[in-house]
């Protein structure tokens, strides 16, 4: 099998995970605005337990980041969302290793997917709120978005644990030193 060949897989994985992340985050964020918040912020009712207190939809508009650090600087959350889609669509490019396409596919999904919510929702362009919706005890509510974006951040420190190199070829213990 030739580089080019893999580099293609590695490229077409990594846009199917990306296409599949932003749908499925879209979908669900979907579902919250249609359920969660009419139920949460007009009719008044708590959230709703699937796992006691454990696991919880709680809906929320999100102004900030992660712990709602940045509220009021939204534009630059979405200027930073910009910059990581353009950097991995051109490491795409030199892309060889499968596991590398499936973590950046993820976070170029995550990203995108949290970037539309800030280019398409209130207050305007680049500032608006993110719909948050999934609640653990002891942690920010957050999304389909916000997980994969950690998933694929764990996953990149493990794969350069290992050094698996995302051009596809091995990386010497001489070449870290």
């Amino acid at each position: 099998m030739t580089s080019r060949n893999i580099n293609s897989k590695s490229i077409i994985v990594l846009a199917m995970v990306a296409v599949t992340v932003i749908a499925l985050d879209q979908w669900t964020k979907n579902w919250a605005v249609s359920t969660m918040r009419p139920r949460m912020v007009t009719a008044g009712e708590g959230p709703i337990q699937l796992a006691g207190t454990w696991l919880q939809l709680t809906y929320t508009e999100n102004t900030g980041a992660a712990f709602s650090l940045g509220t009021g600087v939204t534009w630059i959350f979405s200027l930073i969302a910009i910059i990581v889609v353009i950097v991995i669509i051109r490491t795409a490019t030199r892309l060889g290793s499968m596991w590398w396409a499936v973590a950046l596919g993820g976070l170029l999904g995550g990203a995108i997917g949290n970037l539309i919510d800030r280019l398409t929702r209130a207050p305007g362009v680049g500032r608006g709120y993110v719909v948050d919706f999934i609640q653990l005890p002891y942690w920010p509510v957050f999304n389909v978005a916000d997980m994969c974006v950690v998933g694929a951040a764990i996953l990149m420190v493990a794969l350069t644990l290992f050094g698996v190199d995302y051009k596809g070829t091995p990386v010497s213990v001489a070449a870290t030193k």
